[in-house]
């Protein structure tokens, strides 16, 4: 399935979903937590890394009510080691942005940030990174070290923690049993 395929396969699968409960997305965030609705972007952005045989992580960056930058992960497919999903959504906020800072912007990711990861929001002046599940062999957001809010340099990123975890998780888990 080509990347265009995968993505509108994606919208109309959430089309359906949304339909099919009879709650609109604009309606379904004033009945959950804030940063719910901005978190299913970035869980559509894990379901085109994991039709892609990627590991599914998502993330996309806002600042105020505009998304700025998407992105899933990508190594694989781009021959990348840098092509994670907040990289490549970074990527695209800057060039978008025409800055390399992008201060007041809000990440959103499935899965917790590493250190590679970590170190580029803070270059970004990201001010807040809003992650999904734990990462618990490389996490750099809680899990091992909290490189984004530790005083080690002359910048913090406000962490949040555990929104949209649980399908985070499981789309995690699908993709690692499929490789067994």
């Amino acid at each position: 399935m080509s990347g265009d395929s995968v993505i509108n396969s994606i919208g109309a699968q959430k089309a359906t979903r949304n339909h099919s409960v009879g709650v609109s997305r604009t309606s379904k965030i004033l009945s959950q937590h804030p940063h719910d609705w901005w978190m299913d972007e970035a869980l559509d952005q894990a379901r085109i890394a994991l039709a892609k045989n990627e590991v599914p992580v998502g993330a996309i960056l806002r600042i105020g009510n505009e998304v700025v930058g998407r992105g899933h992960n990508g190594p694989i497919e781009s021959c990348d080691p840098t092509a994670h999903a907040e990289i490549r959504a970074l990527r695209e906020a800057c060039q978008k942005q025409q800055n390399y800072r992008l201060p007041g912007s809000i990440l959103y990711v499935t899965l917790e940030p590493c250190v590679m990861c970590a170190g580029a929001l803070l270059n970004a002046r990201v001010a807040e990174v809003v992650f999904g599940a734990r990462e618990p062999v490389g996490g750099a957001a809680g899990s091992i070290m909290n490189v984004l809010e530790s005083g080690w340099l002359n910048y913090r990123t406000k962490v949040t923690a555990g929104i949209g975890a649980e399908e985070s998780s499981e789309m995690l888990q699908e993709f690692f049993e499929r490789l067994r």
